[in-house]
């Protein structure tokens, strides 16, 4: 049973037997996880006092701009989790390809993968907005004791045994799930600790906020535009709220409180949509799902999407039950 305030690492401990194949690796590495993201945290905080802001000069393999802290931050966490020998591999968005893990005493016996965005919405950083990192967790499906292969990464969101974010905000907030519900834990710079400060989160079933870039409106599709003035109507209980921050860590965390829509569809510039489906949409697809919201690509539930390469993208809506199933009834009506 959740109880306020307490550690992360006692809640993890109280609870790591509710998981299927407990053995205690999988509450390592999210303890390898927790402690990366305080080494983040303390960086970002440093922004604006050293050099850590603006572009490092390289892209990544989606040819986006790298910044300094998103290589800083994809360093942290790999060598983290390589150092405490807890998985056999490890993909970043960051990152051309998967990175393999050989364990110290002897190959490949480890027996999860990792999939993540060291930072999320870094080009925040420069202007001071909340960035975060986002993390998915998967047993490999290859055998132990050989190294993994591909296909360990590309299993739908369903097969997922733990996903969560870390958002570095006004207070910084680690939230996660292993399929049994949503808590957040909010880190204590103090102390050094995280305490469970948002038990059992859930996203109400109807929401007064609608995240999405509307600067792209021409370039949507024709459902998304609809939806977006059925938001902006004065009917019933509206118009809604448009938030947007672009980070998507932040829109969602909003979102998941006080009830909202988050909405980056495809679009004229981007066909196939922008968010990767590996290291975004799937665990934040599984987070909204464990906090009885929705998550979809306008018609199909993302946790059930194949994946067929590592930074494949799709289009993504997620957020309160009612709003994701509107839109999902406009995507259709005018598909």
């Amino acid at each position: 049973m959740a109880k306020k305030n307490q550690t992360l690492g006692e809640f993890i401990i109280e609870n790591q037997s509710d998981f299927q194949y407990s053995s205690g690796e999988l509450s390592r590495l999210l303890n390898s996880i927790r402690l990366a993201a305080k080494v983040v945290n303390h960086e970002v905080n440093k922004a604006g006092l050293v050099d850590i802001t603006g572009a490092a000069g390289d892209t990544n393999i989606q040819g986006e701009d790298q910044q300094k802290l998103d290589i800083y931050a994809n360093d942290v966490f790999i060598q983290t989790m390589t150092d405490r020998n807890i998985v056999c591999g490890i993909a970043s968005e960051e990152e051309d390809d998967f990175i393999t893990i050989n364990s110290q005493d002897e190959l490949h016996q480890n027996k999860y993968v990792v999939l993540i965005d060291p930072l999320d919405g870094s080009s925040n950083i420069d202007v001071n907005v909340s960035v975060g990192t986002i993390f998915s967790i998967f047993r490999r499906i290859t055998p132990v004791g050989t190294p993994v292969e591909l296909k360990d990464f590309l299993q739908t969101g369903d097969k997922q045994v733990a996903a969560g974010y870390v958002v570095y905000g006004t207070s910084t907030m680690l939230v996660y799930t292993t399929g049994k519900g949503v808590n957040g834990f909010t880190l204590n710079p103090a102390l050094g600790s995280w305490y469970l400060s948002h038990p059992n989160m859930q996203f109400p079933e109807d929401g007064q906020i609608y995240s999405i870039n509307e600067g792209n409106y021409f370039d949507f599709p024709e459902g998304i535009k609809k939806y977006i003035k059925y938001c902006q109507s004065e009917e019933e209980d509206r118009p809604y709220t448009s938030r947007y921050i672009g980070s998507l860590v932040s829109d969602f965390h909003r979102n998941m409180i006080k009830g909202g829509i988050y909405m980056y569809p495809k679009s004229t510039k981007n066909p196939k949509g922008k968010l990767r489906l590996l290291y975004e949409c799937s665990p934040m697809a599984f987070l909204a799902e464990q906090a009885n919201g929705v998550a979809s690509d306008g018609y199909n539930r993302i946790m059930e999407i194949m994946p067929t390469e590592l930074h494949q993208r799709v289009p993504f809506i997620c957020g309160s039950k009612n709003m994701v199933e509107k839109a999902e009834e406009f995507m259709q009506k005018f598909k």
